[in-house]
């Protein structure tokens, strides 16, 4: 009897490890393109090619133009807005279809990143391949990226009108949501992996979700300085306009508008929470090391000082190259890549989740 008991929980056990792996991954597929779609939209707006589809068409527009009728028909709607009038009149037809296929490729992406998570979402639900402490979340990431969709056509209405380009308030909003949904997914995967042990020290914790908030908030400020173009005036290093603190950072009324609005401040609270966030990882490094020396954690550790100090050689370089297009989506890769791995390493620390045995292929055992 004591066999037949240890063969089934065995057997339990390695159902939901299957079934774990299967979410895992294609939780991981999702970040993965989520990447890419920030990627994508990096490009997009370093093109400035983010307002060259003007209506927003869930379904039909997934089609692009056809013939040639459609092509003048879609250019025909961008020479109305103030980008065409007050930036790119005379452009060619050609040089119009160059910046429409950035734009047409982000839409698509998102539409195939919403389909690539519904699809096995279904699949795995009605097969009882999801435990039950999986679901709610999952269905709210469904939500975050059905709202994704709607503020990408809310930030780019803001162009459309009174501006030559998109309100960096709205492009951040964007592209915080895209890093929330991003870690959600993460989170969940991780949480699916196994762990082989968890860190037991709250201070360790503390410090990699600090690492974590820090990451987030540097990506929130490298939105408004791509929206506010920032990134293309000062570009000495490491002094900013030939100062350690330049001048004239509090130039608009009132103060708290510079924070947002003033490219010269934008860019340098960047730089400045750029030097707090690497100081961060470095302590987080020696202190994971010191207290954990042979975990994996402490190799985690080791692993994201690297890539935070690769991260800050990638920027600087963008900055002093005046951002070319390359190394500026290179920087914005490994922004989501280092915010990954953070992600990864502070979710690896508390373990995997409990195992639901109630539920195996959807029955009770």
């Amino acid at each position: 009897m004591a066999f037949l008991e240890t063969h089934d929980t065995n057997k339990n056990f390695n159902e939901i490890e299957r079934n774990r792996a299967q979410v895992r991954f294609w939780l991981y597929g999702v970040c993965l393109l989520v990447i890419l779609m920030v990627v994508v939209g990096g490009a997009t707006r370093l093109t400035d090619s983010g307002l060259s589809i003007t209506e927003w068409k869930p379904i039909h527009g997934a089609i692009p133009p056809l013939n040639t009728a459609e092509w003048l028909e879609e250019f025909e709607k961008y020479k109305q807005i103030p980008e065409y009038k007050e930036i790119n009149e005379g452009m060619s037809l050609d040089e119009f279809k160059a910046i429409f296929w950035w734009e047409w490729a982000h839409r698509l992406l998102g539409r195939f990143i919403g389909f690539f998570f519904f699809i096995p979402l279904v699949f795995f639900w009605l097969r009882g391949k999801l435990e039950n402490h999986l679901k709610m979340p999952l269905i709210g990431l469904l939500g975050l990226g059905g709202l994704q969709g709607f503020i990408g056509w809310w930030m780019v209405s803001s162009g459309l009108v009174h501006r030559v380009d998109v309100s960096q308030y709205r492009l951040a909003v964007h592209l915080v949501l895209a890093c929330i949904i991003f870690a959600i997914a993460l989170w969940i995967a991780r949480g699916l992996a196994p762990h082989s042990e968890r860190c037991e020290r709250s201070f360790l914790r503390w410090q990699a979700g600090l690492v974590c908030f820090l990451i987030l908030f540097q990506i929130y400020l490298g939105a408004l300085v791509a929206g506010l173009d920032a990134g293309l005036a000062f570009n000495d290093w490491p002094l900013m306009d030939d100062a350690i603190v330049p001048d004239r950072l509090f130039t608009l009324e009132p103060w708290w508008k510079n924070l947002f609005e003033n490219p010269k401040t934008v860019q340098f609270i960047h730089r400045c929470n750029a030097y707090l966030l690497f100081v961060v990882i470095i302590l987080h490094g020696f202190s994971t090391i010191s207290a954990m020396p042979k975990s994996v954690h402490a190799k985690r550790a080791l692993l994201m000082m690297w890539l935070a100090v690769f991260q800050v050689i990638v920027g600087v370089i963008t900055l002093v190259l005046q951002v070319p297009l390359y190394w500026a989506l290179m920087h914005q890769f490994l922004a989501m890549i280092l915010f990954g791995f953070a992600l990864a390493h502070w979710r690896g620390m508390l373990g995997s989740y409990e195992r639901d045995y109630k539920m195996v292929f959807g029955r009770q055992v």
